[in-house]
C-alpha cells in the first residue's frame, strides 16, 4: 500500500472489492457514493479538490485490505454528519443501523462543552474506543481516514502538519501495529516522519539513494543463491527483497547511536512458502548457506505476537560480513502480517463483539482492547487518559512463561508483580515472593523474554503495597492495585475527599449549603459518572479526581441561577489554584508531593533533562536523583519505601555536566577536529582527557556543559562525523 497520484473512482473501489469477494452488493456501494457526492456538493478540501475525493480514497484503502461493503459504505459516508446537514437519523433511515453506527463511531464530538482541548481530545478517543468495542471496523475506517489525510498533508499549514503527524505517530501508527495492519502502519510512520523531522527525512533518503545500486546488487545475488538452494530441496517458495522502511531505519539509528553507514541491514529478504513445515525447512537452507548472527533469531510462529503476527526472523552474515535480515512465513501468515485483523474479518471478527460465539481470553486477540475499555472509565483526568492510552498502544513487549508452559505477554520492563496480576487479581493481592527460572528473586526484578516465572502467595498476605505502583508497567495491574486500595480505604478516602472539597470552597468564599444542591450535584455526578456523593468523595480523596474539577462543574450550574453574583471570579480563582506551578529545586527537579526539598543529581550517572529519572530518599541528604538505567538503581529499588517519583521541570533552565567517551583510530589532528565539531554545537567543553592504547586506539573523555539531553545528542552526532571516530557514547 503506497501513495498514488491516480484519481480514485467509485468503479476502482468496486473492482478492488471484487478481488476479495465474488458476490458484492454493487447497488449499496453506488447508493452510498451518490448520497455522499450529493450532500458534499461543492465542498472543497484545502488542496482545492472536490471534497468527495477524500471519502473515495478512504473507501479504496479499505477495499484494498479486503473490508466488506458495509465498511466501504460507512467510509464513503463518514464525514457527512460532521461536515454537512445530514443527521444520524437520516443515515439510519437510508442505510440502516450497522452503517450508521460505524459513521457515528468516527464522528467527533462537536456539541459538548469541555474545560480544555485535552479533555475534548480525550473524550473523542474514549468515544472512538467505545465504538471500537462494539465494532472493530470503526477503527479501520479511522486509520484509513488518517492515512489519506497524511498523504495530502502538504496542503495544510506547518503547525497543522506537525500536530497531525505527532498525533499519528503517538496514537494511530501504534494502533495499526496493535491490530497487525503493517501495510498501514509503515506508511503512517514514514509520512509522519517526513513532516515531523523533514531535515532528517531528506538526509536519510539521500543517504540511502547514494548506495542503492550497490545494495541492490548485493541483495539480488543473495536472493538468486537462496532460490537455487530452495529449488534443490524441492521447497516451493517465492523470494523477494524490500528496502526497510525509513522510520524504522531512523529509529534504529537513534536507538543505537549509529550513523547510516553503520546500519547494514537496510534490506530484508522475505521467503513465502506453503506450510509451516516448509518455513522451518527454508530456515535450515538459509542457515546452511550463511552464518546466523547470535541473538538475532526470533520465532514468532511458535510464539505469535498478540496482534496475530507470525513469522521467523533471522539475521545472517553475507559476503564481507555484511548483515541482512530474512523473514520466513506462509502465504496465510503473510496475509495476516499485511492486513492484520482485517484479514480475519470475513470469517472470525464479524462476531467478535456480538453474541454469535463465545471466545475465551486465550483466543481473544483483542484482549488488550477489552482492558482499554475497562481502564478508560477509571481515568477522570484527560491528560492521564491520553498518556496511558499512548503507553498502552506501544507494542514493546516481553514473552514470559508460567511453570506449566503457558505464555504471558507483558509490557517491556514488567516485573513479577505485573505477571501475578495478569494471572488473577487475587494472585497479585496475596503475592509474597517469586522465582524466576527456579531462583528466588526480588518481586521488582525486570522480566526478560523467555523467563519462567513462579509466584509465591500466602493466605496471610496483607495485600499489595502502594509502592508497587512505582515499578509495575501494565495498566491492568495498576488498576487492580488501585481498586484494592480504593475498597480497603474507602471510608478514609471519603473523609479526605470531603475535607479537600470544603477547603476549596472556603478558599473561594462559597458555602457548602449554597453549592451542594440536588440539581447542581446531579449535573456533576452525571459528568463524572459517579453513582452517589460518597463515590465522588472517595475518588477525590484517593486522587482519581480533583476538587477543582468537581466544584467547577457545580459552579457552571450555580451560575445559571445566580447571574448577578460574580461567579466568573470564583471560577478564575479555582483555575489559578489548578495552574499553580510546583516548586522546583535548584537542579530543575520536581519531587512529586514535596516542596522545598533538597535535591542532588547523582554523580554516578549524571542525569540530564530528557532522561527517565527516579528519586531515592537518602538519610539526611534529601533526594538523590538517578537515571532509571543507572547501574546503582537496581541495588536501590530493593528498598521500595525509599524510592520517590521525580520529574524534570522544563521552564527552569539550568546547565548540567555530562561525560562522554570517544573511541577512534589514532591519527594526527584528531583532537583538534573533535573540538572543532563540538564548537559547532551549544555544548561547552569543561575538560578533556586522552589516552592511546598499544593498538593505536585513541580513547578521549570529554566533560561537557549542556542544558538538556537533546543538546548532548547533537554534540555526539557532530563528533560521529569526524573521520576515524567509530564510537561515541555517554559515560556510564
Amino acid at each position: 500500500m503506497q501513495e498514488t497520484n491516480k484519481e480514485i473512482t467509485i468503479q476502482d473501489i468496486i473492482s478492488k472489492r471484487k478481488e476479495h469477494s465474488k458476490k458484492i452488493d454493487n447497488k449499496l456501494i453506488m447508493k452510498a457514493y451518490d448520497y455522499a457526492a450529493e450532500h458534499h456538493g461543492n465542498q472543497c478540501r484545502k488542496s482545492g479538490e472536490p471534497y468527495i475525493i477524500h471519502p473515495l480514497n478512504v473507501a479504496y484503502i479499505l477495499a484494498d485490505i479486503g473490508m466488506d461493503e458495509a465498511t466501504i459504505c460507512a467510509a464513503l459516508l463518514h464525514d457527512l454528519v460532521e461536515d454537512t446537514d445530514v443527521t444520524d437519523e437520516d443515515l439510519r433511515r437510508e442505510f440502516g443501523d450497522e452503517i450508521a453506527e460505524m459513521v457515528a463511531g468516527v464522528t467527533k464530538l462537536s456539541s459538548m462543552m469541555f474545560e480544555s482541548i485535552e479533555e475534548r481530545q480525550a473524550e473523542d478517543y474514549r468515544k472512538m474506543f467505545l465504538a471500537m468495542g462494539k465494532d472493530i471496523r470503526v477503527i479501520l475506517i479511522k486509520l484509513a481516514d488518517r492515512l489519506h489525510n497524511l498523504r495530502t498533508l502538504k496542503y495544510l499549514k506547518r503547525d497543522r502538519q506537525i500536530a497531525n503527524a505527532k498525533e499519528t505517530m503517538e496514537l494511530y501508527a501504534p494502533l495499526a501495529n496493535r491490530l497487525g495492519l503493517y501495510s498501514l502502519k509503515w506508511e503512517l510512520e514514514d509520512l509522519s516522519f517526513k513532516y515531523l523531522y523533514p531535515e532528517e527525512y531528506h538526509e536519510l533518503v539521500e543517504g540511502i539513494n547514494k548506495k542503492r545500486n550497490e545494495r541492490l546488487k548485493f541483495i539480488e545475488k543473495i536472493m538468486g543463491d537462496i532460490r537455487v538452494e530452495l529449488k534443490k530441496q524441492h521447497i516451493d517458495a517465492e523470494v523477494t527483497g524490500r528496502a526497510k522502511h525509513l522510520y524504522s531505519i531512523y529509529r534504529k539509528m537513534k536507538r543505537d547511536n549509529k550513523t547510516l553507514d553503520q546500519i547494514y541491514d537496510l534490506f530484508a529478504l522475505r521467503i513465502l512458502v506453503n506450510s509451516v513445515k516448509d518455513c522451518y525447512a527454508a530456515l535450515g537452507v538459509v542457515h546452511e548457506l550463511y552464518s546466523p548472527m547470535p541473538g538475532r533469531f526470533k520465532d514468532y510462529i511458535a510464539v505469535p505476537k498478540p496482534n496475530m503476527y507470525q513469522s521467523i526472523h533471522t539475521t545472517l552474515l553475507g559476503e564481507k560480513g555484511t548483515p541482512f535480515e530474512v523473514q520466513i512465513r506462509t502465504w496465510d501468515m503473510h496475509r495476516i502480517a499485511e492486513f492484520g485483523i482485517a484479514a480475519h474479518w470475513a470469517y472470525k471478527e464479524a462476531s467478535y463483539f456480538g453474541k454469535k460465539q463465545s471466545i475465551t481470553v486465550e483466543q481473544d486477540k483483542l484482549a488488550w482492547l477489552r482492558e482499554t475499555l475497562e481502564w478508560q472509565n477509571e481515568l477522570q483526568d484527560p491528560q492521564e487518559f491520553l498518556e496511558t492510552l499512548k503507553t498502552e498502544l506501544f507494542e514493546e513487549e516481553v514473552y514470559v512463561f508460567t511453570p506449566k508452559g503457558a505464555i504471558k505477554v507483558l509490557p517491556r520492563g514488567a516485573t513479577p508483580i505485573d505477571f501475578a496480576y495478569s494471572i488473577h487479581a487475587e494472585i497479585g493481592h496475596h503475592m509474597t515472593g517469586c522465582k524466576i527460572n527456579s531462583k528466588m528473586m526480588p518481586i521488582v526484578t525486570e522480566l526478560k523474554s523467555g523467563d519462567i516465572v513462579e509466584i509465591i502467595t500466602s493466605d496471610n498476605a496483607k495485600g499489595p503495597s502502594i509502592d508497587w505502583l512505582k515499578f509495575i508497567k501494565s495498566t491492568s495491574a495498576k488498576n487492580k492495585i488501585k481498586a484494592w486500595f480504593k475498597k480497603a480505604q474507602k471510608a478514609e478516602n471519603i473523609e479526605k475527599g470531603k475535607e479537600l472539597i470544603e477547603k476549596e470552597l472556603k478558599r473561594i468564599g462559597i458555602s457548602y449549603s449554597d453549592l451542594f444542591k440536588t440539581s447542581y450535584i446531579d449535573a456533576m455526578l452525571e459528568k463524572y459518572k459517579y453513582k452517589n456523593l460518597d463515590e465522588m468523595y472517595a475518588a477525590v480523596g484517593f486522587g482519581a479526581n480533583s476538587p477543582v474539577k468537581v466544584i467547577s462543574r457545580m459552579l457552571q450550574e450555580y451560575r445559571k441561577e445566580h447571574e448577578e453574583e460574580n461567579i466568573e471570579e470564583k471560577i478564575k480563582q479555582l483555575q489559578k489554584e489548578k495552574q499553580r506551578k510546583p516548586k522546583t529545586s535548584n537542579s530543575g527537579i520536581i519531587v512529586k508531593g514535596i516542596d522545598n526539598c533538597l535535591v542532588k543529581l547523582s554523580k554516578c550517572c549524571n542525569p540530564l533533562p530528557g532522561d527517565e529519572i527516579i528519586g531515592y530518599i537518602t538519610k539526611g541528604r534529601g533526594v538523590s536523583v538517578h537515571r532509571k538505567d543507572c547501574i546503582n538503581v537496581k541495588d536501590l529499588i530493593t528498598q521500595e519505601n525509599r524510592m520517590i517519583d521525580v520529574e524534570w521541570y522544563n521552564e527552569n533552565i539550568t546547565t548540567y555536566q555530562a561525560d562522554i567517551e570517544i573511541y577512534s583510530n589514532d591519527r594526527s589532528g584528531l583532537l583538534v577536529d573533535i573540538l572543532k565539531e563540538i564548537g559547532t554545537t551549544k555544548a561547552k567543553i569543561l575538560g578533556v582527557n586522552t589516552k592511546t592504547t598499544k593498538e593505536r586506539i585513541a580513547i578521549i573523555e570529554v566533560t561537557l556543559e549542556v542544558e538538556n539531553l537533546e543538546e548532548l545528542n547533537k554534540a555526539q552526532k557532530a563528533i560521529r562525523k569526524v573521520d576515524s571516530v567509530y564510537e561515541v557514547r555517554r559515560k556510564k
